[in-house]
């Protein structure tokens, strides 16, 4: 059984992520300081698989304290790396929060892997490397272009410096994997996508929304370029999402990476406008919600989504979940945290 070393394990799909190593028979530790996120993750994560996962509630900016996981674990054979920042509007207000978080974190986990020899990586980086891409849908190899926000430029410099480090360690092997848009939630309701304060990713603000949080969901502009004038993105199910980290460790420690460092695009490979989206929430759950058009947010990408071919042909993955899929579990999943009081409380806190 190897063990793997997860870092942001009580976030979002950090925690999914966990739930699908753990079933297909590997050993996880976590490291996360639950900044933005909660241990209840973790607790959800033993609920469903009967595994308490070991956390090490350190900052990963310090290299000491990251320094001293390793020295507890000299048996790591592998790291997924999830910790960072990701909401869009805050990386444009606040950039050089942005830059020393995920790149500092980053610049640590490189120098452990190096003085400890760990021979497998893999990083969660994003489909904002593309920026605004000239045709869609985007494969790994279209250019990198600008990106739209500090965020997505935290994620083209993290892939750059990985690249870097795969040609002068040419024995650590590394897998860039850049995700669409990751929605919805376990199928158990135990674990699911929980922002702190209000929510910037689409599908928990329309969950929000129709449960009453969130008095009214506003559409970030309709004047795209697109066929309903709202951006376009690719959502795909945070459960298949996390079953393709498994998929791409499980490549490199069989040695099926023609490289050292592998890039795949995860998502649906379907693109759905932000009106289509609400509209599959309502047909899938009955409920209406109440939304605005409003105008165009700082830092979104217009138009993009996925060419997964690589991905399906060379990890052997396959999405399993449908639009449908997601929304109900996204709704089933707010269901259930709106009788969790610790829940509610942890999003009435305001980001640092």
């Amino acid at each position: 059984m190897k063990k793997i070393l997860v870092t942001g394990g009580s976030g979002y799909i950090g925690a999914h992520t966990i739930v699908d190593l753990i079933e297909n028979g590997f050993e996880v530790i976590s490291a996360d300081n639950n900044s933005r996120s909660t241990p209840d993750m973790l607790a959800g994560v033993e609920k469903i698989t009967g595994t308490k996962i070991k956390n090490y509630k350190v900052d990963l900016c310090n290299y000491d304290e990251t320094h001293a996981i390793f020295e507890e674990n000299s048996d790591i054979s592998g790291i997924i790396h999830f910790a960072a920042y990701k909401a869009v509007g805050e990386s444009v207000e606040k950039p050089v929060l942005y830059f020393q978080n995920n790149l500092g974190s980053l610049i640590n986990i490189l120098r452990c892997i190096e003085e400890f020899h760990i021979p497998h990586f893999v990083f969660s980086s994003s489909c904002t490397v593309y920026g605004n891409p000239d045709s869609i849908p985007v494969t790994e190899e279209t250019p990198r272009k600008n990106a739209e926000s500090p965020y997505g430029l935290t994620k083209q410099m993290g892939e750059q410096m990985i690249e870097s480090f795969a040609v002068a360690h040419p024995t650590s092997k590394s897998v860039l994997l850049r995700y669409f848009n990751p929605a919805g939630a376990h199928p158990s309701a135990i674990i699911g996508e929980l922002p702190i304060d209000r929510p910037q990713n689409l599908t928990p603000v329309i969950t929000q929304t129709a449960i009453g949080k969130i008095p009214s969901l506003t559409v970030f502009g309709d004047d795209y370029p697109t066929r309903d004038g709202s951006c376009l993105r690719d959502l795909i199910h945070v459960c298949d999402l996390a079953h393709a980290h498994t998929l791409a460790l499980q490549f490199l420690i069989d040695g099926k990476n023609s490289s050292n460092c592998e890039v795949f695009n995860l998502g649906s490979g379907n693109g759905i406008t932000v009106l289509e989206a609400i509209a599959a929430f309502e047909k899938s759950t009955g409920i209406k919600l109440n939304y605005s058009i409003g105008n165009r947010r700082p830092g979104d990408v217009i138009a993009i989504y996925a060419n997964n071919d690589k991905a399906r042909k060379e990890l052997k993955w396959e999405p399993r979940n449908s639009l449908e899929d997601i929304m109900t579990s996204a709704w089933k999943w707010e269901q259930f945290i709106a009788n969790q009081p610790k829940h509610l409380e942890l999003r009435s806190h305001k980001l640092n």
